[in-house]
Order: C-alpha cells, then sequence, then structure tokens
C-alpha cells in the first residue's frame, strides 16, 4: 500500500457536532460599496483587512468603504473586497469562541474558505485571490460570455438544453444553486438562445451581472495560469472538513492544486454540498461575508435547518449570543448527565 494513501483524509465527511454551525462564505456578486463599514474598528476585522491591502496592493477598507459601484463590480476588486471581508468576519467569530464544524465557500468562497479551515495561511489565501482575479478578468476580457440563472430547472433538463442551443457555443451549466435554480454559463449568442427557448417552454430566467462565464470552458486560460501559480503553494490539511464545490466532498491537501483549478471551468455544486452537511449532521448554517445570498438558497435546500448571515456588527454580536448559550446549554447537559452517572 502506498503510505501517503494510509495517511490521506477521508472523501467522507465525518459526522458533525449538532448547533456547531457549518460556514458559508460569499461569492462574486454579492459586494455592495459600504459592506462591513461598521466592522472595521473589530479587531481582527481590522488587521485582516490591514493584511489584505499589504497583499493585494490597494487600502481594501477604502475600496469597500467608498468605491464606485462599478469599480468594485471588477472582478479584480470584487474577489479581493469579498474574501477578505468573509476572512476577517471568521477570525471574528473564532477571537469569540464560534468555531465551525466545516466551511464551504460558493465560487469564489472557496478561497475564504481555504483560510478558515487552516488549509492557506490569510497571507497566502489573499495572494491566491490576487492571482485567480486577475487570471479571470483576462479571460473574461478575452473571451467574453454571461451567465443567467434558469427557474424551475433540473439539471437533465439543463444539460439538454444547453446541448441544443450551443450550436458550436460555449453553453454550460455552471451553478446547481438550489432546487429548481440552476445557473448556465457561455458566449452572450449562447446564453440568449438558450434563454429564448426557455422563455418559450413557459419558464422564467434571469441574467446575472458578471463580468464573463465563470465555470466554464471560456475560463480554460485563466486555469491554465492557475496551475502555474499554484505549483508553488503548499497547503495544509484541513483543522475542519472544508467541501469542495467541484465534487461535494471534503478537500484533501493532496487534491487542493487539482480541485482549485478545475474549480474555474467546473459547475459550483452548492446544492449538494448542503445537502451532504446536512445528511452528516449539520444543523446550523451561517453565511459569513456579505449580501445574504447563500442564506436564502440554504432555506430553498433544506427547510429544517438554522441559518444565519453574520455581515455587520449588530449580525455578528447577535450570533456569538446566540452560538455561546447554545454552548452553556450544551454544557449544563453535560454536568448533568455525568451528575446522574
Amino acid at each position: 500500500m502506498n503510505p501517503a494513501a494510509e495517511t490521506r483524509p477521508s472523501s467522507e465527511l465525518p459526522s458533525l457536532v449538532p448547533g456547531a454551525p457549518v460556514f458559508l462564505f460569499s461569492g462574486q456578486g454579492a459586494q455592495k460599496p459600504g459592506m462591513g463599514a461598521d466592522l472595521f474598528d473589530v479587531k481582527e476585522v481590522a488587521e485582516t483587512l490591514a493584511c489584505a491591502s499589504d497583499v493585494f496592493g490597494f487600502d481594501v477598507a477604502g475600496l469597500m468603504a467608498n468605491a464606485a459601484p462599478e469599480r468594485l463590480d471588477d472582478t479584480r476588486y470584487a474577489q479581493p473586497a469579498l474574501c477578505a471581508l468573509s476572512v476577517a468576519l471568521a477570525r471574528a467569530l473564532a477571537a469569540r469562541g464560534v468555531e465551525p464544524a466545516a466551511v464551504l465557500g460558493f465560487s469564489l468562497g472557496q478561497a475564504s474558505a481555504l483560510a478558515a479551515s487552516g488549509m492557506l495561511s490569510c497571507e497566502a489565501t489573499f495572494a491566491f485571490v490576487k492571482e485567480r482575479s486577475r487570471l479571470m478578468a483576462e479571460a473574461a476580457a478575452a473571451h467574453p460570455g454571461v451567465m443567467s440563472a434558469l427557474l424551475k430547472a433540473d439539471e437533465a433538463g439543463v444539460q439538454a438544453l444547453c446541448d441544443e442551443c450551443a450550436q458550436g457555443d460555449v453553453l454550460v451549466p455552471a451553478n446547481f444553486n438550489c432546487p429548481g435554480q440552476i445557473v448556465i454559463a457561455g458566449t452572450s449568442a449562447a446564453v440568449e438562445r438558450a434563454e429564448a427557448a426557455w422563455a418559450a417552454s413557459g419558464k422564467r430566467f434571469s441574467r446575472l451581472a458578471t463580468s464573463g462565464a465563470f465555470h466554464s470552458p471560456l475560463m480554460a486560460e485563466a486555469a491554465e495560469g492557475l496551475a502555474a501559480y499554484l505549483e508553488d503553494v503548499a497547503f495544509e490539511e484541513a483543522r475542519v472538513p472544508l467541501v469542495c464545490n467541484v465534487d461535494a466532498r471534503p478537500l484533501a491537501a493532496a487534491d487542493a492544486r487539482d480541485h482549485l483549478v478545475r474549480h474555474l471551468t467546473s459547475p459550483v455544486r452548492f446544492e449538494q454540498s448542503v445537502q451532504a452537511l446536512a445528511a452528516a449532521g449539520a444543523d446550523t448554517f451561517a453565511e459569513v461575508g456579505f449580501g445574504g445570498v447563500l442564506f436564502g438558497l440554504v432555506k430553498r435546500i433544506d427547510r429544517g435547518v438554522g441559518r444565519a448571515c453574520v455581515q455587520d456588527r449588530e449580525s455578528l454580536e447577535a450570533f456569538c449570543g446566540a452560538q455561546a448559550s447554545r454552548r452553556e446549554a450544551a454544557s449544563s447537559v453535560t454536568h448533568s448527565e455525568q451528575e446522574l452517572s
């Protein structure tokens, strides 16, 4: 047997502690001017944003507070801002005793999950995002494309639609968001054909405000560049399970390079990831970042789990208070059981 295989982490999720939260990290598109502004004087947030500014080469807090929407929507700025805020909030939660049972990002959010899980340091995470955002912006400029969310969708139907409407262009399922919502990505002409066919069948769609056809073959050049960059990046094993968008399974350090490269051209399997976590016992999901998009998707995936959105001072304090109460209650039950025994 290969000795490395003996120590390789399991590809299956372990049983998760009830009540302990799964941290969800926001993806590109959630950004908004002013996000996180009332958190800038929180120690862990200030430290993390300062670190991010050093790596990215610009004032990240200033960008978040003052940038015009069109600048903040640029991939080269949206990804650094969102990642920095998510990592900052995760550190603030940890400093207050709130540790995740597992972590899951949505697209860009998977980078934030690398830091929160301990697979990469904050500095290495931000350096990775700096290169990732640059490569994706360049690929989007060289190979323009768009994305559109199809409603009342199922995987087989969307794949058939893509096969029919591609007509030699790129057109693929890109995000499996939740039951009944799948995002497609491809060239503008191909997506327009798919939207027209979808509308003709009596179903609705919503064009996304993205700067490219992410998670599609149009990002192939970015994937090649990222593969070269990651050759010199060392990953640690995750301290808590990091569920990967590519296959909805825990990510091992040995697979990190391959999966992060494939991630740029593969669909985001967010729905399947949440389902896997819930099956492993996760009953609380907290979006740690901005926008509340994942908070809403989780409700549509599993109405039986608890949800929270931690994105400002009020929600940070409220969630920390709720988790402290949970831990106190669990401790009381444990003490009672010990006395009875």
